[in-house]
């Protein structure tokens, strides 16, 4: 939810936008410059009192509600307790992966065995987890950053190993433009982390590349999932032979 101080802030970045000085404001709300400043500063205000700042501003309070949500900071990670809501029904995760690919109500349920009825809930329950802010008509806005990842040792990531890996894993690898690459070397400590982040870079040109392409048509679009991932590791059948 966002605060009073941010609707203060949005209100004032408005003000500036607009060119408005607290005295043309005043004369707007028919009181003292003195009073705005002070009113301003404190935060302290009747929704009566927005309304009116609104038409001087000439937007409506949905608009800068919106803009005051827009502003809010994405989030990188979940909470555990975010994650054990998204992972406790299948529904709700497979909804939360689709919004991650910026999927629309139409898109889920056309691909899915879902009603409109069931996806609308799921939108819901992910405005109400903190994933999505749910706007009219089913429409959505993502309140992840780009760089959101699932916690490491977290409950969705805990699913994955425990029921998506081996899945994954047992394709052949072999289709059009399908591969698989296993790559085993040693290599500098400080060098390592740079390695990472061209994986990093990687992941992020694969998700900028799914939002320019989903001006296409659907017949020439195709699901891909990029698995990437680097660790110290050693096989444990190799780590039992070590002397």
């Amino acid at each position: 939810m966002s605060t009073t101080a941010d609707l203060i802030a949005a209100i004032k970045k408005e003000l500036k936008a607009a060119q408005m000085t607290y005295a043309e404001l005043a004369r707007h709300l028919g009181m003292a410059e003195s009073s705005v400043k002070r009113m301003l500063a404190k935060g302290d205000m009747p929704l009566s009192r927005i309304d009116a700042i609104c038409r001087a501003l000439k937007i409506d309070f949905a608009e800068l509600s919106r803009r005051v949500a827009d502003a809010q900071p994405l989030l990188k990670e979940l909470t555990l307790e975010q994650e054990r809501a998204v992972v406790a029904d299948r529904k709700l995760l497979l909804a939360a992966i689709c919004v991650l690919s910026q999927w629309s109500l139409e898109q889920l349920t056309a691909a899915y065995r879902l009603s409109e009825a069931e996806a609308i809930q799921c939108f819901v329950q992910l405005d109400r987890i903190g994933i999505i802010e749910l706007r009219p008509h089913n429409r959505y806005r993502l309140k992840l950053a780009k760089t959101f990842r699932w916690r490491p040792h977290g409950p969705v990531m805990s699913f994955f190993r425990e029921n998506v890996v081996l899945d994954y894993y047992g394709g052949g690898f072999d289709g059009p433009a399908e591969g698989l690459l296993l790559v085993h070397g040693s290599i500098s400590r400080a060098l390592a982390p740079s390695f990472l982040e061209r994986l990093q870079r990687v992941a992020q040109d694969f998700a900028q590349q799914h939002q320019a392409d989903q001006k296409l048509a659907a017949p020439e679009l195709e699901g891909y999932t990029l698995v990437l991932a680097m660790r110290r590791w050693e096989f444990g059948a190799f780590a039992q032979l070590r002397r």
